[in-house]
């Protein structure tokens, strides 16, 4: 009987948990949640699934290609005067006698020349004469640039008489070979000395190749006022805009008629040799005549 008995419990436990086994395979009536995307992708699987194909990998895209760096092209300055002729420049110095000459130093060649051999009183010009001949013989190099930079005449008179008056401009006449340059027919009267703007310019290649530094280093400290109060930065200083220049002007203030000039170098390395010389009517004041040489450098650097 017991046997029987116990055969018979582990039976009916067997039995047990087949319906246990068969209730929890079919579970409730319920739907199962699916699993989410996330979840399964980081579950591990718990039997053994077939191994995945290898999936190639993904080839990097190719980065795009930066367009090649280019410098900007250099703004190519206009040559001076490229397009001004005698006619273009008389209009602007109506009932007067306008000159001007432009040396480009870097090509050796002048790209302006409206009448170039006439000839003009040279007012202050003729320091640049005086100039070289003090600082030749050794003179006071502080007074020499103060004459030049603020166009004083007192130190000019001093000099033209201390140093050789009218020889002054005869020796630098041969030195230079000046062919429209001469002395003033009155001794003293050294402002009356005659000049073109051809020579000018010899006078200032001879400076920039061989005179002393002093002489352009004052140039290029003109002041805006001259000694005797005028102003000086009619024509290349005010045509400039912003460019690098050096000046030597000259203004007579009696006569007949008024003589304004502007000379000088510009640009970077002194490349370009300007002499503008005008002549106006006694009945035109000077700020109008000043403007007057301003604008013709104006149209002379375009």
């Amino acid at each position: 009987m017991r046997k029987l008995s116990g055969i018979f419990l582990v039976g009916l436990c067997l039995g047990a948990v087949g319906a246990v086994a068969v209730t929890a395979s079919h579970g409730s009536s319920a739907t199962p949640k699916p699993i989410a995307v996330a979840e399964a992708a980081t579950t591990p699987s718990r039997t053994p699934s077939a191994k995945a194909e290898p999936q190639p990998e993904p080839k990097p895209e190719p980065e795009p290609k930066a367009a090649p760096k280019t410098q900007p092209a250099a703004e190519q300055e206009p040559e001076p005067g490229a397009d001004v002729d005698a006619a273009t420049l008389d209009k602007l110095v109506r009932g007067g006698n306008v000159s001007a000459v432009v040396f480009d130093r870097q090509t050796g060649k002048t790209s302006v020349s409206v009448h170039a051999d006439r000839g003009y009183t040279s007012a202050s010009l003729v320091k640049l004469l005086i100039a070289l001949s003090v600082l030749e013989r050794g003179g006071p190099v502080a007074d020499v640039q103060r004459m030049l930079s603020r166009s004083d005449d007192d130190l000019a008179s001093r000099f033209w008489v201390a140093y050789g008056g009218t020889s002054i401009v005869t020796r630098w006449v041969a030195k230079l070979g000046l062919t429209g340059t001469r002395p003033p027919a009155e001794p003293g009267r050294w402002g009356d000395t005659r000049i073109t703007a051809a020579d000018v310019v010899k006078i200032y290649q001879y400076l920039l190749d061989h005179g002393p530094s002093a002489i352009l280093a004052a140039l290029h400290a003109a002041t805006e006022r001259g000694s005797d109060g005028f102003r000086q930065y009619f024509g290349i200083p005010d045509a400039a805009a912003g460019r690098t220049w050096a000046v030597k002007q000259g203004w007579s203030c009696c006569g007949p008629t008024r003589m304004l000039h502007t000379t000088g170098v510009l640009g970077d390395d002194s490349r370009y040799i300007v002499a503008v010389l005008t002549e106006h009517p006694a009945g035109v004041d000077y700020p109008t005549a000043s403007k007057r040489v301003t604008d013709v450098v104006t149209k002379l650097l375009g």
